[in-house]
């Protein structure tokens, strides 16, 4: 499969590589994609390159609204440039029908943001203008996730609070159109006492459910939350909010997730691998959107972290951690993709060669092993 071929699920989550950040693609249905954050690299657009140029695809993919490429909603998780990258031009190509942002991108001082982030809290202006002028529709909605004191002061403080959604609720509309028999985002983060913090903190958390009939794929997006929130998260949170099939590694593939600072030593939460492990479904997979990880790192090494992969993969099934930058074949690297109704999570494969997927379907049946007595503990919370 090349990539240049590739399909967008009708129902479905796809995983693009764009080195190490975020663009992941939320397939509803024809008419609505959702895409949570970018990261478009204007070296991808080289052939030689790996890396996908995605906006490039969107604007050949996306469905049509007269006769534009149509893009429902564009999720800023938070405006770190390896979450936004591109952003300005993704506005002069594609119709965003709707943005979603937690509050502290609205904050930031100027020198702190990149060029594409601020490129954001322009256009935000720019909507709220038109929402004044115009009321809310297509081109300039919102939604705010999370609440902050910016929220109180001019010019947001004209937001109205039906665009305003905290941690605990549930979303079902996009762009305005009631998608509830089909999509549904439960907002985990940011918490409020989280809107002063370090920016990763300050990252829209939510789990997305996808559904086609009796159906259901669901997709926890953590944007780069590290250990503390992401347990604040399972604390406060019934277990049907968490669950999960596909888990996009949170800060890609980073170890913050699971290791936390005790002094100078660094500790394996094994508690919160435990509930990730019981919060995800029989098939599950992780998903690091990153760069190669490499076998080992050095100190002080960025994400993605060898130690955080292997961790992941005492969680899911042999073969069941992905990498967006190892995806595919050696000629070309192709998109890690999930689809709603299909067995093995959906997960689409990355070739279509019958006899290396029979291959691969083997070892993971060898590896879960019979219908014997556990006799062994071989991971978090598992039995062999």
């Amino acid at each position: 499969m090349s990539r240049d071929d590739f399909e967008l699920p009708q129902s479905g989550f796809t995983f693009w590589n764009v080195g190490t950040g975020d663009s992941t693609v939320v397939s509803i249905d024809d008419e609505h994609v959702v895409l949570v954050d970018i990261r478009h690299l204007e070296l991808a657009e080289d052939d030689d390159d790996p890396r996908i140029p995605i906006i490039d695809y969107l604007v050949e993919n996306l469905p049509r609204r007269d006769g534009e490429p149509y893009l429902a909603t564009f999720v800023l998780t938070h405006p770190d440039q390896d979450h936004c990258q591109g952003f300005a031009e993704l506005i002069e190509k594609v119709h965003v029908g709707e943005l979603w942002f937690a509050p502290r991108v609205l904050q930031e001082y100027d020198e702190d943001l990149c060029d594409d982030a601020q490129t954001f809290v322009d256009e935000v202006d720019r909507r709220l203008g038109a929402i004044a002028a115009e009321g809310v529709k297509s081109g300039n909605r919102l939604r705010v996730i999370g609440y902050a004191d910016v929220l109180d002061e001019p010019p947001y403080d004209k937001i109205p609070d039906v665009l305003v959604t905290v941690p605990g609720s549930t979303v079902s509309l996009v762009d305005g159109d009631d998608v509830s028999g089909s999509f549904e985002a439960f907002i985990h983060a940011p918490f409020k006492e989280d809107a002063e913090a370090e920016r990763n903190e300050t990252s829209v958390g939510m789990r997305v459910s996808l559904y086609s009939g009796s159906d259901r794929l669901q997709a926890l997006l953590l944007g780069d939350l590290s250990n503390p929130t992401l347990n604040r998260i399972f604390d406060v949170s019934e277990p049907d909010s968490t669950s999960w099939d596909v888990l996009l590694a949170p800060h890609h593939c980073s170890k913050s997730t699971m290791y936390y600072q005790d002094g100078d030593n660094e500790v394996l939460d094994k508690a919160l691998m435990e509930r990730l492990e019981e919060s995800g479904s029989a098939c599950r997979y992780v998903v690091s959107s990153s760069d190669p990880i490499p076998s080992e790192n050095k100190p002080g090494d960025n994400p993605p972290h060898a130690k955080a992969k292997s961790q992941y993969e005492q969680i899911v099934d042999l073969g069941h951690f992905l990498c967006t930058g190892e995806h595919g074949s050696e000629d070309e690297l192709t998109p890690v993709s999930f689809a709603v109704g299909e067995v093995d999570c959906g997960y689409t494969g990355g070739s279509d060669d019958s006899e290396s997927s029979s291959s691969a379907r083997d070892a993971v049946d060898r590896a879960r092993g019979d219908d014997s007595p556990p006799r062994q503990s071989t991971r978090f919370g598992q039995w062999r």
